[in-house]
């Protein structure tokens, strides 16, 4: 067949289209819904999957969090007030990172914490804000990097001088108009000095709730030993009876300073239990995701025996947590998947019923065709030209409606959605390929029609 006849049959199909255009528009509704469906599940799925990806960014590789319980409600039962007051343990301290670094093989890196809640004043601004006391192992487990400055030397790790990196909403809002770095701005009682600016994080509402993360770019930070020294070192009171008997107030000295406590930590309140752990929070980075296990039931029979057997500690895998959503999230768009290829399957047959339909009501045009010359093989092109045409007209149109569905789940439902080149050409190259399969039954049917016979159906 030559290119001439094939363009002469792609006409002819194209007039009868056009001719015919309310067939022609419900033949390819099904098309139509189901590339929609295609391309909006794709999209939500897509969007899903990037969530979880950026969660886990957040929260890190292979890292297992090990967060102290402030207040423990366990007692044997028969035991009395006294027995159960002999059970001591000494909190969650820095001399237990040293134990997981000498102790526990395959860990990678280790990030101790220290949160407080406190405030910064500069240029006659106040505003709350949270001081975190780190080390530099910190930003690497995080996946935080440098916008500008320079990250703790060893010398101010260890004397615990007063800097500070400062998040880039901090820098925002207290240096709109100059360069954080060298500047000192006052957190709580301190005044420390800026040495570096975080890159900005871009953390969603949903991802903050679920995964109990806070805003970073809020956050400042400081060394460890800062925090220590100048601000808290709660391993320093290790029994209820110091507490008391300084009436909840109390001063020490001699270590590198003097050390105050804040109402917050020394309120006499029976009905606030008072946070006896040096450190908030640590994340211990193990190497390979097959070890998160195994090193956690280490982890904690180990802090379990050093703390006296008193489980005052949580740990938590975010990673697997997040892995499990991911495989949840997979099979649901395998779901998701499967119904809109059989929405799309359904199109096909209502394109191939309506053909046939077609070739009935077109037996004078066909016959006519066939006798002034045409052949078998030119009845069938028109008849495949014709629907691969409806159903590339409906890929189209199924394509611009599952974009915009996509949109719509996104901004009325604040559902994430990202919608893909790869599904946009997948969907429409298989909304071509149905309506020329399910097209070849119609075309050799109206090709196998006798002109003579068709002509007495005038």
């Amino acid at each position: 067949m030559n290119k001439k006849s094939i363009m002469s049959n792609f006409y002819i199909a194209l007039e009868a289209v056009i001719a015919n255009q309310v067939r022609s528009l419900l033949t390819a509704l099904g098309i139509i819904f189901g590339v929609a469906a295609v391309i909006a599940m794709l999209a939500i799925g897509n969007g899903a999957q990037s969530e979880i990806l950026e969660q886990i960014e957040l929260v890190g590789v292979n890292n297992i969090i090990v967060q102290p319980n402030i207040e423990q409600v366990e007692q044997k039962i028969g035991a009395s007030e006294e027995e159960e007051s002999k059970k001591f343990s000494p909190g969650l301290k820095l001399l237990d990172v040293e134990s997981i670094k000498k102790t526990i093989p395959g860990v990678q890196k280790l990030s101790p914490e220290i949160m407080l809640e406190s405030y910064i004043i500069k240029n006659g601004i106040r505003r709350s804000s949270k001081l975190v006391g780190v080390e530099p192992s910190y930003f690497e487990v995080a996946n935080f990097e440098l916008l500008d400055g320079e990250m703790f030397n060893d010398k101010q790790l260890d004397l615990g001088m007063p800097v500070c990196i400062i998040g880039k909403g901090i820098a925002s809002k207290f240096f709109p108009r100059e360069n954080p770095i060298g500047q000192k701005i006052k957190v709580g009682n301190q005044w420390l000095e800026v040495i570096g600016v975080l890159k900005e994080r871009f953390i969603s509402e949903k991802a903050i709730s679920n995964l109990g993360i806070r805003d970073y770019n809020m956050d400042v930070y400081t060394p460890i030993q800062t925090v220590l020294i100048r601000y808290i070192n709660r391993d320093l009171v290790t029994g209820s009876g110091l507490k008391k008997s300084f009436g909840g107030i109390s001063v020490f000295g001699g270590f590198r300073g003097m050390i105050s406590f804040s109402s917050s930590d020394n309120s006499s309140s029976d009905s606030k239990p008072t946070n006896y752990h040096q450190i908030d929070r640590l994340v211990v980075q193990v190497e390979e995701s097959e070890k998160l296990n195994p090193t956690a039931d280490v982890l904690a029979r180990m802090l379990e025996r050093r703390h006296y057997g008193v489980v005052d500690f949580e740990i938590t895998i975010p990673e697997l947590l997040l892995k499990q959503q991911q495989r949840t999230q997979n099979i649901f768009n395998i779901v998701l998947a499967a119904i809109a290829a059989i929405s799309l399957l359904v199109g096909g047959i209502g394109i191939m019923n309506i053909m046939l339909a077609s070739v009935m009501e077109r037996i004078k045009e066909i016959g006519l065709r066939l006798s002034i010359g045409a052949k078998s093989s030119d009845i069938v092109m028109q008849f495949l030209f014709e629907a691969v045409m409806i159903s590339i007209t409906g890929g189209i149109v199924g394509v611009i409606l599952g974009i915009v569905l996509a949109y719509a789940v996104s901004s009325l439902a604040d559902f994430p959605t990202a919608i893909s080149l790869t599904s946009i050409f997948i969907s429409f190259g298989v909304a071509a390929t149905v309506g020329l399969v399910f097209g070849i039954t119609p075309a050799r049917r109206a090709a196998s029609q006798d002109p003579i016979t068709s002509l007495r159906h005038e």
